[in-house]
């Protein structure tokens, strides 16, 4: 008889397991998403200059010049 019972469990296949620790465990809620910072600590608020001063490059003029235009030749 146990010969009987063994070719049946071969014959079946394969089966889930059942057991507590095999199962997947349950989903849990997502956490909430991150609060915004409140703007209203810095709004209406004006910062004061720097203590050195804004930089003022000596090429400022160069950076923002326009480069003639080429013509193009066509061959």
């Amino acid at each position: 008889m146990e010969r009987d019972e063994k070719r049946e469990r071969e014959m079946e296949g394969w089966e889930t397991p059942k057991r507590v620790e095999c199962r997947i465990p349950a989903v849990l809620p997502c956490p909430p998403p991150p609060k915004k910072k409140s703007p209203a600590g810095t709004l209406g608020k004006r910062r004061d200059p720097p203590k050195n001063g804004y930089f003022h490059p000596p090429d400022l003029e160069a950076v923002f010049a326009l480069a003639p235009w080429r013509e193009a030749s066509c061959a």
